[in-house]
């Protein structure tokens, strides 16, 4: 699903982003939820500064933000992997040339943007400022998942993020 925002981008580069596990719902700028089978329930939450991910299933509840928080310091890990809960995050920063994020951008628009298991919000201003999320719902071994793309035009950046949740 392809939405556009009405509200201010209020991100402002890679190196502001933190992880949070956890923690109170934020203020949502447009909300996608996934029903998957196995009374699994995926809540993809877009912000105006980032993304939120609520995964509710048997044996999982979890609470992904990843944003730019205020009150906490910048801290985007490259991986966590806690084996006690079945999560695994990865976050990925690529930096572009105007054309290669632009280029991206497109793609990533055209990909997802009639995928019943995504949300891509544009900000208003640029068309490359995008910020989408992606449910995967066709893991292995009983894992679910999601991926994230949040675009930076202003400094060329675009974070990738991959979390895949086994619940125990």
């Amino acid at each position: 699903m392809l939405v556009t925002l009405v509200a201010p981008y209020v991100d402002t580069c890679a190196a502001d982003l933190s992880l949070t596990l956890g923690g109170a719902l934020r203020p949502a700028l447009h909300v996608l939820q996934v029903d998957l089978p196995g009374a699994v329930q995926v809540r993809l939450r877009l912000l105006g500064a980032s993304h939120q991910v609520v995964l509710r299933a048997p044996g999982a509840t979890l609470t992904e933000t990843v944003a730019c928080l205020p009150g906490h310091r910048p801290d985007l890990p490259d991986r966590v992997h806690d084996e006690s809960t079945g999560y695994r995050f990865t976050a990925t920063v690529l930096r572009t040339g105007d054309e290669g994020l632009r280029e991206r951008v497109a793609a990533l628009r055209a990909d997802l943007a009639d995928d019943p298991y995504a949300l891509v919000g544009v900000f208003p201003g640029d068309a490359d400022a995008v910020t989408a999320l992606a449910v995967r719902p066709d893991l292995s071994g009983g894992a679910l998942g999601w991926r994230t793309w949040h675009a930076y035009p202003q400094t060329r950046e675009l974070v990738l993020t991959e979390t895949v949740v086994t619940p125990q």
